[in-house]
């Protein structure tokens, strides 16, 4: 039987797996195209997996703090709870940088951010000036917000429509099920009668 350090170090190894799987899958996003299908499963795969490894970091940590079995040195404690924290560390790396990939995403949804410093849209304003530029900020921003809900109204829909389609493939299936049920039971018949 397997003592729980050895249990440590096999769901460590797993986990660093997991996290060079992750490397190689950010690394392997540029020969993908900027949008599409294949770049959204694969970005929901990048996703599935940084998820995968904070489950597993998670389960290492709650190892060291329940230890069972022979016990650590205290040097070697600390040297485990090094090697968890730099792979908690690389994660969190990983996952800022996948984010950081994902704002080309979000420019291509709102427009990139290019908002003039505060302080130079207002030198030179006098107070009727500064009232009519928070005016036109106030204009912008319900603009914003009227393409934000347009957006929001949209994923509403897409959503309703999945679920419209999912409804009708469940209920494809269960009577797929039944023919199966059906042909199973008059197979055995047959099968009895001969």
């Amino acid at each position: 039987m397997a003592s729980s350090s050895d249990t440590w170090i096999k769901e460590y190894n797993e986990a660093v797996k997991i996290a060079d799987d992750i490397d190689g899958m950010i690394s392997g996003k540029s020969s993908l195209p900027a949008s599409g299908p294949e770049t959204q499963r694969h970005a929901s795969a990048v996703r599935r997996k940084i998820t995968i490894l904070g489950t597993r970091l998670d389960g290492l940590q709650s190892l060291l703090s329940r230890p069972t079995g022979k016990p650590l040195t205290e040097k070697e404690m600390d040297r485990r709870k090094d090697m968890a924290s730099n792979l908690r560390s690389k994660a969190n790396q990983m996952a800022s940088a996948f984010n950081m990939a994902n704002i080309a995403n979000r420019d291509s949804l709102l427009g990139p951010e290019t908002k003039p410093d505060a302080m130079s849209r207002t030198v030179g304003l006098d107070n009727s000036g500064l009232i009519d530029l928070q005016r036109q900020i106030m204009k912008e921003q319900d603009d914003g917000l009227k393409k934000l809900e347009e957006t929001l109204v949209s994923t509403k829909h897409v959503a309703l429509a999945v679920r419209e389609e999912l409804d009708l493939h469940t209920r494809l299936i269960d009577n797929l099920d039944q023919h199966v049920d059906v042909t199973d039971s008059r197979l055995q018949v047959k099968t009895l009668d001969y």
